[in-house]
């Protein structure tokens, strides 16, 4: 919820900027803690506080005070008259990817999820998904292409469907461990990344992260050759042998 305040105020700020200015202005008071005071000219806010440590509102029938804190700063609106009093309600905004199946709200992608405007059920996006124009014939969401060794579709909701239990059908076991000869497992690792790990651990602690890519060569080290974005690269981003290779 965003909260709205205009009117004839008086706006002091004190810190790396001090500064008393009066005028009509709108306060907008962000669910962030985020404070922006607005006046006639311009885009940028006349005085602001971003994602301060605290927010304190006072509002009745005569007026309103905001007095935002963040460190040694402080960002204090005193209303004299008042001429608008709203709370908004407001939501993330991103591109429109579909429909949602639990209420129909819209569906939004925005940084690394998918979100409903209307009911907020949020889905988070594995790393380099691209959100497609098919559905899940499971739940009514979004499927998703994912590249890890191989591409994968999918709906975004792992109670239909997890990129884990994909890559791991697909390659657990599918490469050795350079250094012992053993089976190199898919696990997950700090953070929930892919990793392909050696089954001889913890006598043998080598592993390697998934990258966001398709396998489509074999390394003289033994391991796959990915295509990633940025170029190709041996599983091992550290080979000497696939820097040789090439």
């Amino acid at each position: 919820m965003t909260r709205l305040f205009a009117g004839d105020c008086t706006t002091t700020f004190e810190g790396t900027r001090d500064r008393t200015q009066r005028g009509h202005v709108v306060v907008v008071v962000k669910p962030d803690k985020t404070v922006l005071v607005h006046d006639a000219d311009g885009y940028q806010p006349v005085a602001w506080l971003t994602r301060a440590d605290s927010v304190t509102i006072e509002a009745d029938d005569e007026g309103f005070g905001v007095t935002a804190r963040a460190g040694d700063q402080t960002l204090r609106v005193v209303s004299h008259a008042v001429t608008t009093r709203r709370d908004v309600p407001v939501s993330a905004a991103g591109v429109p990817v579909g429909i949602c199946p639990d209420c129909e709200g819209a569906l939004v992608r925005t940084g690394g999820d998918v979100r409903c405007l209307d009911c907020e059920a949020n889905y988070g996006l594995p790393t380099g998904a691209t959100v497609l124009d098919r559905t899940c014939e499971d739940c009514g969401l979004p499927l998703l292409r994912v590249a890890r060794g191989d591409v994968f579709e999918l709906c975004p909701d792992y109670r239909c469907d997890s990129l884990p239990e994909h890559v791991t059908e697909r390659f657990d076991g599918e490469w050795n461990c350079p250094d012992c000869g053993s089976p190199l497992r898919i696990v997950r690792g700090k953070g929930g990344h892919l990793v392909a790990g050696c089954d001889a651990y913890p006598e043998c602690d080598t592993a390697f992260s998934l990258p966001t890519g398709v396998v489509v060569d074999d390394c003289d080290c033994g391991l796959p050759v990915f295509e990633t974005a940025a170029g190709r690269r041996c599983l091992d981003g550290t080979c000497e042998q696939y820097r040789e290779q090439r």
